[in-house]
């Protein structure tokens, strides 16, 4: 799948998310920073966003649209919406699997529009993976639902990134018992070579530099501590470098990720979920942001979840939300002038 590109100024689509969680109040918030953020649009229930703006006293007016080409007049004034019902009243904190189809159409019309050019790239609102198993879901995440939206050519790598680090977990959502028993050179090599030619396209870097984190502590501290980082990750370093990826490792983890560490590389190459995630969010929680790399399409998401326990309470704070626009934003500006 290659889709259009989009026009210079489209606009981004933003997700649904789960009706239940923090991504309507987050939404109308980053709206309010429209002087700030790139113009988007809502593929929700403008009611259900209307209804969250009063309780909340956001002052937000809310436009319904029927195409993108409406999105760029009523941006400055209002916050442009897809108008998609929902079946359900949603209640804060309490997902409803009557909501989940409409959740996942969601996604589905987001991907469409951003594969027929019409939108610039795809920003994802958190969704409740376990309201939408409920309803027959079966995909782990939004990363592998996107991956099955894309086609059999895509492989979906997910990108952890903030202003000061970049991190790739090579396996993500399941235990970690799982992650160890499946972690394998191939997987390794594969996202790690998706995430070289992705830093090029997506973030304009020449010559990425790749430091790949050892499994176990002090990267197996020569066996003592593991065979894995010698049979399985050094292999894997060995034959990036021979596609000439400019690659290190099997990095000691608990030292990768200091301030001068970081200086010496674009993106870390983990090997599991916390991995990754854990010193990402601890440098920066509010201002990560989730990226699908590997895709035909932008996609990019906030670093967090639906947020059940502050949901309708007025204390979501939206630093993620408009950080993963303004990537999005980036993304397709980078990959439009690749093209040329």
């Amino acid at each position: 799948m290659n889709p259009p590109a989009a026009p210079v100024g489209a606009p981004l689509a933003v997700t649904m998310g789960e009706p239940a969680g923090i991504g309507g109040e987050i939404v109308l918030r980053a709206w309010l920073r429209r002087g700030d953020v790139p113009p988007f649009f809502v593929i929700d229930d403008a009611e259900r966003l209307r209804r969250i703006a009063d309780d909340l006293r956001i002052d937000v007016p809310v436009a319904t649209v029927s195409g993108p080409d409406d999105v760029s007049a009523l941006f400055p004034k209002s916050i442009p919406v897809f108008h998609r019902p929902l079946p359900a009243n949603p209640v804060a904190g309490r997902p409803d699997p009557a909501n989940a189809q409409a959740v996942v159409a969601s996604i589905e019309t987001a991907v469409g529009l951003a594969c027929d050019g019409a939108a610039a790239g795809v920003v994802t609102n958190p969704i409740s993976k376990e309201a939408l198993y409920g309803a027959g879901f079966t995909f782990p995440g939004h990363t592998e639902f996107l991956g099955a939206l894309a086609g059999e050519d895509a492989t979906p790598v997910m990108m952890l990134a903030c202003a000061d680090l970049r991190v790739v977990p090579v396996t993500i959502h399941v235990s970690l018992a799982e992650a160890i028993r499946t972690l394998d050179t191939g997987r390794i090599v594969d996202a790690a070579t998706i995430t070289a030619a992705a830093l090029t396209t997506d973030f304009g870097i020449d010559r990425p530099r790749l430091a790949v984190a050892g499994l176990n502590p002090h990267a197996g501290e020569g066996g003592a501590m593991g065979h894995e980082d010698a049979e399985i990750v050094a292999p894997a370093v060995a034959e990036l470098r021979a596609r000439g990826i400019d690659a290190f490792g099997p990095a000691p983890p608990d030292t990768l990720f200091a301030p001068t560490a970081r200086t010496g590389y674009d993106a870390a190459i983990c090997m599991y979920h916390d991995q990754a995630l854990i010193p990402l969010k601890t440098l920066d929680f509010d201002g990560g942001v989730n990226v699908t790399l590997g895709l035909p399409f932008v996609r990019t998401s906030p670093d967090h979840g639906t947020a059940f326990d502050i949901a309708g309470t007025g204390r979501a704070r939206e630093a993620s939300l408009v950080a993963a626009l303004r990537m999005a934003a980036a993304i397709a500006d980078h990959r439009a002038a690749a093209r040329t």
